[in-house]
């Protein structure tokens, strides 16, 4: 029996931008598929290097998304699981920016100092999704270089528990504004449920970005975008995981950063524990030997931090149950057939 497949193309006005209090916008059916389309974090309003955010967008309009969506079934202490099929550019560019009070090597709110912020500046990226790269263009110089194209969603999670609204710039236990470049084609995320349906929403495209966002954006692009939706009955992660082909992840947000690392490693030992029956500091020290820590942003209101595992030290052990190789396999054979 084929999926369901259904089509998400929000109207502007349709875009939300927090988690939680909305209704959704489509509802499905476990293992179904949807092509969607998002759009950048600047709502499509920064067009050229002269549209500066500060301008032309307007607070707390930023980083909108795509949904939510629900799942039938859903229910708290459940999981949602999203595998990405295809995440595409929208349109033939992209921008990235500096701001005056955001990113992680200038005075914030929440490090306040005396000397002069960062300027605000906007860079505008040329893209050839047929070639596969982006072009950086200085701004102070001739330079330029094509960059490789890696698409990737810096936001996307379900409804925050306790009916709490939390703004989409914000990453949590819910998911939301990670920004971890682990977030592309190929991956499939999980997240705990917290309300009847989950109310997933993805938004924030990069065609591509560097561990830890550093300057505050990415590469910030509208997107094509095809998952497959499906539920896990209970198994809550308590913050989302990923999985690929080669690793399973785990994330932690919060700040300071130190902690956000801590809550990625802390649940990284506890499913390595599970999926190979190991005792706790028998997990602690395999993954202390074998995981890896890139961080997702350093930047946010909250700090995310990505837990890795490569799968070749799980032998055969496969996480729920190798739910993500039938979600990939399924979203295969709908692109084969599209």
């Amino acid at each position: 029996m084929s999926p369901e497949v259904y089509s998400l193309k929000p109207t502007p006005d349709q875009y939300a931008y927090a988690f939680g209090g909305r209704e959704p916008l489509l509802t499905v059916e476990p293992g179904s598929i949807i092509d969607l389309a998002t759009e950048d974090c600047f709502a499509g309003n920064v067009r050229s290097v002269d549209d500066l955010p500060s301008q032309v967008c307007t607070f707390p309009f930023l980083n909108p998304v795509t949904g939510p969506i629900a799942v039938r079934g859903a229910e708290p202490g459940d999981t949602i699981a999203v595998h990405f099929v295809e995440i595409v550019p929208a349109r033939d560019w992209a921008v990235s920016t500096t701001f005056p009070h955001f990113g992680a090597l200038t005075t914030t709110h929440a490090t306040a100092m005396l000397h002069p912020a960062l300027e605000e500046r906007v860079w505008l990226y040329e893209l050839d999704v047929a070639a596969g790269t982006c072009r950086f263009q200085a701004r102070k110089s001739d330079f330029s270089v094509e960059l490789p194209l890696d698409p990737m969603h810096g936001t996307v999670g379900v409804a925050p528990a306790a009916n709490e609204v939390i703004m989409s710039i914000t990453p949590a236990a819910h998911g939301g504004n990670m920004d971890t470049p682990e977030m592309r084609a190929g991956s499939t995320a999980y997240f705990g449920v917290n309300v009847e349906g989950g109310m997933l929403s993805i938004g924030d495209g990069h065609v591509r970005q560097g561990e830890g966002e550093v300057c505050g954006t990415a590469v910030e692009a509208a997107m094509r975008t095809t998952v497959v939706i499906d539920l896990v009955k209970g198994q809550a992660p308590p913050s989302p995981r990923l999985e690929n082909d080669e690793f399973v992840m785990t994330t932690g947000s919060a700040r300071p950063l130190e902690d956000a690392f801590r809550m990625s490693q802390h649940d990284l030992v506890g499913w390595t524990a599970q999926l190979l029956g190991l005792e706790e500091l028998d997990a602690y020290q395999l993954v202390s030997q074998t995981g890896l820590a890139p961080a997702g942003n350093v930047v946010d209101t909250n700090y995310t931090m990505v837990g890795k595992l490569p799968k070749s030290v799980l032998g055969a052990s496969q996480a729920y149950d190798g739910l993500h190789a039938r979600l990939r396999d399924l979203g295969a054979e709908y692109l084969t057939r599209r």
